[in-house]
């Protein structure tokens, strides 16, 4: 989003693959924007998006700052011009928790296990760009207790990650060396990217993106390392990809033969202990796949296939909830994908099996009634076998495996300045979960008022309610029994924004839990916003000062945190205490900017904070961050 702010999208000249990017487009939108800029010709105005259908001036106001439209514009079609005439920029940032936790307390003379490096965490990124043609770039990553340059990382950071990747080449679509993300279908094979679940958007069912990008995370699980390439002529596409990756294992030994068998494959990326950096890279793991589609401006059908093989044979922890689990040194994921626009009516889906032939289905409507109604439509039926790596469907569960259910949210703006966002999810558990000793099936439902009288002030209240089956057995029964434990909130928000430079935001959040049961608990918690952004004026910041109360983990809340530049957290709040963050920003020139936060957690009730080897003694959690970016 930064990127296209400072280069935005010409709408004449842009595919559907960049409007995607920007994460703010239905697919009903990019439909109609294609189908009237086919019929009438490039654009002479922005003013002119108001003749689109399903386009309306809430969506124009928000992509706004990040499209332009010009009836020129210079084509490269060689490497070597491209590489002449892009950008350049070296992020470095630095970030550490000032209390030092028991990890770092400890050594090799005390304990087995305990954090081996330094407490700093360091980010070093170079990346070169050019408009949406040409990117490469290079990452290097240590966690904070990672080694630097020593022990069991000599060669400096735990994490390195290169990419190169080059779009629109003649047939070449896209092409893809080094690290990049793959996205199939709609998540039931492979989706690496932005995806986005229940929320108060409810048009964002569906998983948009383009089959192959960039990585440019220091997220060390969901990319492939290889090369891809996407071929393209007329309507029809064809993808093909191939990585071979060294992952994180847990290893356990077969008492009958001996041998070492993976029981997990290790999703944190940390390698801090002794037993972390046993397990770093010592699954190795093959991955071929492809795709072939046919797509017009209105329907799209797709045929994909990923097929992994593993160095080691992968066999779980033998819980019964582990029955269906992933095993075995072959894995492999087989589906079609379909989306048919007809008027308002957006229907898409994806059929899958994997390589035991475990079925999985998945499919959704969206409508536009007409200017002030949407609604949209989700049914998932995945059985309880059915297994898949580094994938992320719309599902209630984190991966898509032993569920089924229909969500159907609605949007209505009976005027302009209100908006009601709604949906109700039912979903099932055919077979048993971690924690969750019986098939089991759960509700959830939302509703949130948006209201924005003008350009200063908005305010939304939202409503959730959720009930979802776990293990409860306060009683110490023989049998662990199964029971719905309701949880609740209530939310309202408060932006008004001042003047050209000033925005004030407050925030007021109840949680309920299992309020009707022997143990209930609840949940506050309230905070205010101070944010200054003045225009064409080097120094911008942000604070926050925050209460929260709640009587244990079950009755968390979550919020969102600003942050430094591409930078963010979503951290949860339990038991008593107050938090206050402060974020500056100083941009020298256009070329070097500055960033620095600090944040700090103080507890009412508590002489530790944390648990393991990231307990800290004290009632105090503070953290400080850095941030530096040349561009030139």
């Amino acid at each position: 989003m930064n990127h296209f702010l400072r280069h935005p999208i010409n709408l004449n000249y842009t595919d559907a693959g960049v409007l995607e990017q920007l994460h703010l487009l239905t697919p009903l939108q990019i439909s109609n924007f294609f189908s009237y800029r086919k019929l009438l010709g490039n654009f002479l105005s922005i003013y002119e998006l108001q003749a689109i259908p399903t386009w309306d001036l809430v969506i124009i106001r928000r992509i706004r700052p990040y499209i332009t439209v010009s009836q020129k514009t210079e084509v490269f079609n060689s490497i070597s011009k491209r590489i002449k005439n892009g950008e350049s920029s070296l992020l470095i940032r630095g970030t550490q928790v000032i209390e030092k936790s028991k990890g770092y307390l400890l050594d090799s003379n005390d304990a087995k296990n305990y954090y081996q490096g330094s407490a700093q965490k360091l980010l070093v990124r170079y990346k070169y760009r050019f408009g949406n043609l040409l990117q490469f770039g290079l990452t290097a990553e240590k966690d904070a207790g990672e080694q630097f340059f020593r022990g069991a990382q000599k060669y400096g950071f735990d994490f390195y990650s290169a990419h190169f990747f080059v779009r629109n080449l003649g047939i070449i679509k896209s092409l893809a060396i080094g690290d990049f993300s793959v996205n199939l279908g709609q998540g039931l094979t492979q989706w690496q990217s932005l995806a986005f679940n229940k929320g108060a958007d409810i048009m964002n069912t569906k998983r948009q993106a383009d089959k192959l990008l960039p990585f440019n995370s220091v997220g060390e699980i969901a990319f492939n390392r290889g090369a891809g390439i996407t071929l393209q002529r007329k309507h029809w596409e064809a993808t093909a990809l191939v990585s071979y990756r060294k992952l994180d294992a847990g290893f356990n030994v077969d008492t009958l033969s001996y041998e070492d068998y993976v029981s997990s494959l290790q999703t944190s990326g940390y390698h801090r202990t002794a037993n972390e950096i046993k397990g770093k890279g010592s699954q190795g793991q093959l991955t071929l796949g492809g795709n072939i589609s046919y797509q017009t401006e209105r329907f799209h059908l797709g045929a994909n296939a990923v097929h992994y093989n593993f160095q080691h044979s992968i066999t779980k922890e033998d819980y019964l909830y582990n029955k269906y689990s992933l095993s075995g040194k072959r894995a492999g994921n087989y589906t079609i994908d379909y989306s048919y626009t007809f008027k308002n009516f957006h229907l898409y889906g994806e059929a899958a099996v994997d390589s035991r032939m475990d079925k999985a289905f998945v499919n959704g409507l969206l409508i536009n009634m007409d200017a002030h109604v949407a609604m949209s439509f989700f049914y998932r039926n995945i059985s309880r076998g059915y297994q898949s790596l580094y994938s992320n469907a719309f599902t209630e569960n984190t991966y898509p495996t032993n569920e089924s259910g229909l969500y159907s949210g609605i949007t209505i703006t009976p005027i302009y300045s209100l908006r009601i966002d709604a949906y109700a999810d039912f979903y099932h558990f055919p077979w048993l979960k971690y924690r969750t000793d019986a098939p089991t099936s759960g509700t959830d439902y939302m509703i949130q008022l948006t209201y924005k009288p003008n350009k200063q002030v908005s305010i939304y209240t939202r409503f959730r309610t959720e009930s979802k089956p776990i293990n409860y057995n306060p009683y110490n029964l023989i049998l662990n029994p199964v029971t719905a434990r309701p949880k609740q909130n209530f939310r309202t928000q408060f932006n008004y924004k001042l003047d050209n430079s000033f925005t004030f935001r407050s925030r007021v959040e109840l949680s309920w839990f299992d309020k009707k049961s022997d143990a209930p608990q609840n949940g506050f918690l309230t905070f205010v916003d101070i944010l200054y952004k003045p225009m064409l004026k080097a120094f911008s910041g942000n604070i926050r000062l925050q209460y929260f109360e709640t009587d244990d983990y079950d009755s968390r809340i979550y919020a969102f945190e600003n942050d430094v530049l591409y930078g963010y957290s979503i951290p949860s709040f339990f038991d008593k205490g107050y938090r206050y963050y402060i974020n500056g920003n100083y941009d020298v020139s256009k070329k070097l900017s500055f960033w620095i936060r600090f944040a700090q957690t103080i507890y009412s009730n508590k002489n530790t904070i944390g648990s393991g080897l990231d307990l800290i003694y004290g009632n105090k959690k503070s953290e400080v961050k850095m941030q530096m970016i040349y561009r030139f």
